[in-house]
């Protein structure tokens, strides 16, 4: 009798397109209902019920109830870091059998991963920080130095308040970058603090994130990212400029011996 995990099982729930466009709708952390998860994985209502049953039942959907309304999101973080492992693997073997990035730059450049932030603009804020001595990172996990923590305490971010039962601070492989960009407790709390300042902001339906003009001056004073009008196809810098906000900046990767 087979009883070790139910990999296959889980892998197979995971592989049909349907369900994985859910999944992958709930990656922003968000908490969506049946039909709107019908409407992201382009099936009929009563089909995503089916769906969304079998996730749940699987462990790796969690319900909430509001009223008549059924809310679902993803069961745990954990979850989460198999889907964003799943896209990296996705990505990778020879060119001619990777899939062709369609996310639209945006989304490449600035996006959540479930509770912490991802793209572009996360990957040059980790390597600014290991660059400085901030956090110690290797590919089991992440460490704050005392300068490191200095450095978050004068930013405001109080990561004390972290809770114990989540893992601190750990490296997450960006699935469009192929770099790592920070997860955890130290990684949501960047992200908290950039969206509570008004550096970035949520698009709507999209798990894209919008770099401010506040923003394109904040992070090139906390992390010496710098911020430019941002010009599609050109040298990193996408998006365009509109209702007065810029959908992302360019950013540049230091050597590792550049300040």
């Amino acid at each position: 009798m087979d009883t070790g995990p139910k990999i296959a099982q889980v892998a197979a729930l995971i592989g049909d397109p349907a369900r994985a466009n859910m999944l992958s709708a709930l990656m922003d952390g968000r908490t969506l209902t049946a039909s709107e998860l019908a409407y992201v994985s382009g099936v009929a209502p009563q089909t995503a019920s089916g769906h969304l049953a079998k996730l749940s039942d699987a462990g790796l959907l969690a319900l909430a109830k509001q009223g008549r309304r059924r809310y679902f999101r993803l069961a745990s973080p954990h979850v989460a870091r198999v889907l964003e492992g799943l896209m990296v693997v996705a990505q990778e073997g020879p060119a001619r059998q990777r899939n062709l990035w369609r996310g639209g730059e945006t989304l490449r450049h600035a996006r959540t991963c479930y509770d912490h932030m991802a793209g572009r603009i996360a990957v040059v804020i980790a390597d600014r920080l290991v660059q400085q001595s901030f956090i110690l990172l290797d590919e089991d996990g992440g460490q704050l130095t005392d300068a490191g923590r200095s450095f978050f305490d004068e930013l405001g971010v109080d990561l004390r308040l972290a809770s114990k039962r989540r893992v601190f601070c750990r490296p997450c492989l960006d699935w469009s970058e192929r770099r790592p960009h920070l997860a955890g407790a130290v990684g949501a709390a960047i992200l908290d603090h950039a969206l509570e300042h008004d550096w970035v902001e949520h698009v709507r339906d999209s798990r894209a994130l919008v770099v401010t003009p506040v923003g394109v001056r904040e992070l090139a004073t906390t992390f010496g990212i710098e911020g430019a009008p941002p010009m599609d196809g050109h040298d990193g810098r996408v998006g365009s400029l509109s209702g007065g906000r810029v959908s992302a900046i360019a950013v540049e990767s230091a050597s590792p011996g550049r300040r």
